[in-house]
């Protein structure tokens, strides 16, 4: 089957949230030490700056479930591409500290709704055997969306605008914002949200137009596995037949956090900083990661249908359990500082190949019709709390004891090695509806 233009468009529209996520989450790195310089911040008002995005993060990703049941994903992306822009416009123009934590708490506010509901949308459009390259392009616009905002960073040190300089590296996320809106009223409903709302002439067109290979057998399934399920907007997802999603949505949600993945690129500069290099060397390493992170996700994105999901994950957690040991001992031994940046970089390939590649494609994938989009919403939960609770202490911690934040982080990733390889099941290849028959109990 031949990826056609509506699918790709839909697609890549749907994910552009990603890129913004990523951009927010890389580039407040380079502004760090001009706000703790500007409003004399401690290292725990560090962490408080970087982690009130995050609180604004698991209120959005909880929120965003429900509301994108109710009203479609599409209708609801619109309102993040809103707030996106709203945050990036504020906290260029914030007049004091609690006016830019204001803004970074809306600006939360759309990252999690966006990182609920864009994999959700995509999930819902793409035929199965595309579905895990289609969602996975949400995490490629992650990790461009990263990049990018390390470049940014760069760049923006290298025209020497003064006290202004930090305003710019967050404002300039207003122009992609403005792009992700406009492009969200050029997409189709979700087929599956359509059907739902007994639209099945409108979700038979978007079938068509997306490409399947069989759109009324397609349908037929996606009303037989509603009408099975007794499906209605209200079915709440905290009951005990989906214990088995439940689990697997909430685990891999932690164990993402747990890696030390976006407390390392929160605080990036100052992991480099600690080690001797410069900022303007920090910003450079930064982009060395950005670009390794974003190879490696376009490569992961190549094998993930064919590899499939737990062969990646199993991979990815050996190997970042290594490389971040071997941090940990750059840290406690403050010698072979030339090898940090080497092995942040393969780190975060085996990350960007494996964890940075699945997430999003595996929690969309393990909840039935009726409440997926309160199981990604519970998923990214798990994933934005455990993301607001180490990037609020790391710096206090790193600050206190150098490498005890990398022993942690390595030996979570040992631990989620041996729970994917006993509790994951594969899920590649299988349409949406197959996987709810088996991993949800009948009756």
């Amino acid at each position: 089957m031949r990826l056609n233009f509506n699918l790709a468009k839909a697609t890549v529209s749907g994910a552009l949230g990603g890129l913004l996520f990523g951009f927010d989450t890389a580039v407040i790195s380079g502004a760090i030490k001009a706000l703790s310089d500007l409003y004399r911040l401690n290292e725990r008002a560090q962490g408080f700056t970087v982690s009130i995005a995050l609180v604004g993060t698991v209120i959005g990703a909880l929120v965003a479930g429900p509301v994108g049941q109710r009203l479609g994903s599409r209708e609801t992306l619109r309102v993040t591409a809103v707030l996106y822009l709203l945050s990036a416009l504020g906290c260029a123009f914030a007049l004091n500290w609690p006016m830019l934590l204001a803004f970074r708490l809306l600006g939360g506010l759309g990252i999690g709704a966006s990182s609920v509901l864009g994999p959700v949308y995509i999930a819902e459009l793409a035929p199965a055997k595309w579905r895990g390259r289609m969602v996975g392009v949400f995490q490629i616009n992650v990790v461009v969306g990263i990049l990018l905002a390390y470049a940014s960073n760069y760049l923006v040190r290298e025209a020497h605008l003064g006290a202004a300089e930090w305003r710019w590296q967050l404002g300039v996320a207003a122009i992609p914002a403005l792009g992700f809106l406009v492009l969200l009223f050029g997409i189709p409903r979700s087929p599956r949200w359509s059907v739902s709302r007994a639209r099945i002439d409108e979700a038979l067109s978007v079938l068509k137009s997306m490409g399947a290979d069989n759109p009324e057998g397609e349908l037929a399934e996606i009303q037989s596995a509603l009408q099975a399920e007794h499906a209605v907007a209200n079915e709440p997802v905290f009951r005990w037949k989906y214990r088995y999603p439940l689990f697997l949505a909430i685990t891999i949600g932690a164990f993402n956090q747990l890696a030390g993945i976006n407390a390392i690129l929160y605080y990036l500069n100052s992991i480099f900083a600690r080690a001797g290099f410069s900022q303007v060397s920090g910003d450079l390493q930064g982009v060395a990661i950005g670009a390794t992170n974003l190879v490696f996700t376009l490569l992961g994105m190549t094998v993930i249908d064919k590899l499939g999901r737990r062969t990646l994950l199993l991979v990815g957690a050996a190997g970042t359990a290594v490389c971040l040991a071997g941090v940990a001992w750059v840290f406690y031994t403050n010698s072979h500082q030339g090898a940090l940046l080497g092995l942040l970089v393969v780190y975060i390939a085996f990350f960007a190949l494996s964890q940075g590649a699945v997430i999003w494609v595996y929690i969309g994938e393990v909840f039935p019709n009726a409440v997926r989009s309160k199981g990604q919403a519970v998923g990214n939960s798990s994933h934005w709390i455990m993301n607001a609770m180490i990037a609020s202490i790391f710096p206090i911690l790193a600050a206190r004891t150098g490498g005890a934040p990398f022993v942690f982080f390595s030996a979570m990733t040992v631990v989620q090695f041996f729970v994917v390889l006993f509790f994951y099941p594969e899920t590649k290849g299988q349409t949406l509806e197959e996987l709810q028959r088996k991993l949800i109990p009948a009756g």
